[in-house]
């Protein structure tokens, strides 16, 4: 039964590509407001479910409910797979978000451009708002691809692997920023994460992957089993989930 908050819920949900199905029999409920890791190894499922729920691959089989038609969500891909060569500033990438309104002709009113100064203000883009992005640090970079997502007025922030190819400060910084997100202005936060200890503290709930299946689970009993088997087995002292 669907809570009154849910926004996105897998029933009975197959997920793959073609006739090849990656995961099977997904149910899960996600509320408005969360803040939910992906949390797994390679190769188990989560950018399919990721792309899964943005509308980027259709379910296998199940039923996928989200409010997506009417209100899309924001997307910010891969720190690695942005172009550097694109010759656009920070301040004209935020700007990017709001062409849906615009269109490619209109120029921003008075409102819009106070909007885009907020968010450059708020992640601490100001030194940076008239820079090429080629120039940013991975960790500007991501954080100016944020700011175009949620300038839309996107209420669900999806991300596959945000921080990875950032250093382990940058990679902390940035899953900070995407908890206030949550917990502050309401935003539901989804993102792959292939290391757990930067979440650790943020997340009261993961959604955990392991081969074949997935299920949203507590953030303290993956750190119960993970300990145990690190306990086990000395060599997986360096697991990542």
């Amino acid at each position: 039964m669907e809570n009154k908050n849910t926004i996105i819920s897998c029933q009975n949900l197959t997920i793959g590509y073609g006739e090849e199905s990656v995961l099977t029999d997904i149910n899960m409920q996600i509320q408005a407001g969360d803040f939910l890791p992906f949390i797994g190894p390679n190769g188990v499922g989560k950018t399919t479910l990721l792309r899964t729920i943005l509308g980027l691959v259709q379910p296998l089989n199940g039923v996928l409910n989200h409010p997506f038609a009417t209100h899309p969500p924001g997307y910010v891909p891969q720190v690695s797979t942005l172009d550097r060569l694109y010759p656009v500033t920070t301040r004209e990438v935020i700007y990017m978000g709001l062409y849906p309104k615009l269109g490619l002709w209109k120029k921003p009113d008075q409102n819009m451009q106070n909007l885009v100064n907020s968010f450059i203000e708020r992640f601490n883009l100001s030194s940076h708002a008239e820079r090429p992005l080629e120039e940013l640090s991975g960790g500007m970079r991501q954080k100016t691809m944020i700011a175009r997502a949620l300038v839309s007025g996107a209420e669900v922030l999806i991300m596959d692997e945000p921080a990875a190819g950032l250093d382990e400060q940058s990679e902390f910084d940035l899953i900070r920023l995407l908890h206030q997100l949550s917990k502050h202005d309401g935003k539901t936060v989804l993102f792959a994460q292939h290391s757990i200890e930067p979440v650790i503290g943020l997340a009261s709930n993961v959604c955990h992957f392991a081969p074949g299946k997935v299920q949203i689970t507590p953030l303290s009993e993956v750190l119960k089993n993970r300990h145990l088997k690190i306990s086990q087995n000395q060599e997986t002292q360096n697991v990542c989930f």
